[in-house]
């Protein structure tokens, strides 16, 4: 069985649009006519420059290849050029290629992946969702408002999932690594006081903040919000600084989520080892999430499947 061809599907979330502006699905087909579906994530570049590169990935390292060698494709695309650098776009590509070939294997041998990767260790999985705006909410007032966010994540919880996530603390800016002003860490604070009052101990609330602070901000915003105990404090800083991000990991006792853009790549790995393992020596707490290259491919994939056949997070089988 070899991989024999590629289709690119480009498409957009339904209106109001949740979960980006678009959707990167990869079809591959074997030789044998058993067809992969994959998604590739985390792209640098647009649809058309990120189709280009899916494309390129495909026909230089796995067209022809049997999909079960996986690992030797991954390295000759990390490798391609002697680059084994860290690239999200190359990286999304394969992700979504390699989740692809997984659908293969366990398709030829009328398995579920999980049984080809070691087996299921849980009957059920928790899900999180990211707060959204309910029918009678203002959108425009939904991102400040502390009482409608607190409305939505009662929602969630109502709906079985257990734990909610948020991004309050101000505006993205290219000046990455700032100090967050005042007034958006009180925001911040309101919004975690408000969640928490309506969700009690039902649900853990998940802070996010796509790597927007300097250090001294970062250990500022986490005395902020500490109270309302937040499971994990994300990318506080950005994801490339992995020095500051240990010492607001030492500064706090909120769990620090990080890895969701990196790739994967040898380095990281490495990096991470020195830094993220729980160190009783320098108090250094972590939560790794999966990489935004190989390894979110498969949280994406679950994510998806929840969305297809509307399943709830608290009754999804993983088998």
């Amino acid at each position: 069985m070899r991989l024999d061809s590629l289709d690119i599907i480009v498409t957009a979330p339904p209106a109001p649009g949740w979960g980006g502006r678009y959707w990167l699905l990869v079809k591959v087909t074997t030789d044998t006519g058993i067809i992969g579906w994959g998604e590739c994530y985390a792209a640098a570049v647009g649809p058309d420059a990120q189709s280009a590169v899916i494309r390129d990935v495909f026909d230089r390292h796995m067209a022809g290849e049997n999909p079960e060698n996986i690992e030797m494709m991954f390295r000759r695309a990390y490798s391609s050029g002697f680059t084994q650098r860290p690239d999200p776009t190359v990286m999304g590509a394969f992700s979504g290629l390699e989740i692809a070939c997984w659908d293969i294997l366990g398709k030829d041998r009328d398995r579920p992946v999980h049984a080809l990767i070691g087996g299921r260790m849980n009957e059920r999985l928790r899900a999180y969702s990211y707060l959204y705006p309910l029918p009678h909410h203002t959108l425009a007032e939904f991102w400040i408002s502390a009482e409608q966010t607190a409305e939505s994540a009662l929602d969630l919880v109502g709906r079985g999932y257990t734990a909610v996530k948020f991004d309050p603390a101000g505006p993205y800016t290219m000046r990455g690594g700032h100090m967050p002003a005042m007034r958006d860490i009180t925001r911040s604070a309101e919004f975690c006081r408000a969640i928490r009052a309506a969700v009690g101990d039902r649900a853990d609330l998940l802070f996010g903040t796509h790597g927007q602070f300097s250090t001294g901000g970062a250990v500022r915003l986490a005395e902020a919000i500490a109270p309302y105990a937040p499971l994990w404090f994300e990318e506080p800083v950005p994801p490339d600084n992995l020095d500051s991000m240990a010492e607001v990991a030492r500064a706090t006792s909120i769990p620090v989520a990080t890895d969701n853009r990196l790739s994967c790549g040898w380095r990281e790995r490495r990096r991470r080892g020195e830094i993220y393992r729980p160190s009783r020596a320098t108090g250094e707490r972590c939560i790794a999430e999966s990489g935004a290259g190989r390894c979110q491919a498969f949280g994406r994939v679950l994510f998806r499947t929840l969305k297809q056949f509307k399943l709830k997070p608290e009754s999804h089988n993983t088998a």
